[in-house]
């Protein structure tokens, strides 16, 4: 009786020994995956009509005198164009050449003969030198380097010449050509350079022949 028992138990505890084991191996359930929905894209943002730049105002170009203004090295000139009175003359529609001295070269004159010119009783004068700076139109250096003369706004005739490549007007050499304005072009001398003096037409006395009335 008892050996029928212990065999019924040792069955009983095997068979759960076994049912433990069987239990203890059983895999994990997988979780259940669902297929990825996929992503809404996203949406673009309107594209808006590009803005065009406001239009820039139109810049007006400088004049003879506003362009040797900026350049700097012509204080004297403009000093002088307007004690003369020709500012506005050559703020003019034009086109004007004007062969314009540096302060360099207003500097070369006697000592004395500047400040004078500048008086007021010398505006004329002074007008006239400056007049013979100025070729009405607007004459570009490979223009000129074809010319022997050029008439003036003073009205006498400027020589001009070429000389081992260098350019001439009178006795002032051309530095610097062909600087652009609205209303001509300037280039630059390293001289004054003075009108010929115009001779003075002297009025010749007249003579009265004396008729001798009486009989030799």
């Amino acid at each position: 009786m008892k050996s029928t028992m212990r065999f019924v138990l040792s069955a009983a505890a095997v068979a759960a020994v076994a049912g433990a084991g069987a239990f203890a191996v059983e895999p994990p359930a997988k979780p259940e995956t669902k297929p990825a929905t996929p992503a809404t894209p996203a949406a673009k943002p309107e594209a808006k009509p590009e803005a065009k730049p406001a239009a820039k105002p139109e810049v007006k170009a400088d004049d003879v005198i506003a362009v040797a203004e900026k350049a700097g090295n012509f204080k004297t000139l403009i000093a002088a164009i307007k004690a003369a009175g020709l500012t506005e003359t050559l703020k003019g529609k034009g086109p004007f050449t004007i062969f314009a001295p540096t302060d360099e070269a207003f500097g070369k004159l006697p000592k004395g003969t500047l400040d004078d010119l500048l008086k007021p009783e010398n505006k004329e004068k002074l007008g006239n030198i400056l007049k013979y700076h100025v070729v009405s139109g607007k004459v570009g250096a490979a223009d000129v380097m074809k010319m022997k003369g050029a008439k003036t706004l003073e009205g006498s005739e400027a020589a001009i010449t070429v000389k081992d490549k260098d350019v001439m007007v009178d006795a002032a050499k051309v530095t610097k050509t062909d600087i652009a304005a609205s209303n001509g072009v300037i280039h630059v001398i390293d001289a004054v350079i003075m009108p010929k003096a115009k001779d003075a037409k002297k009025a010749e006395p007249k003579h009265e022949d004396k008729k001798d009335g009486g009989k030799k």
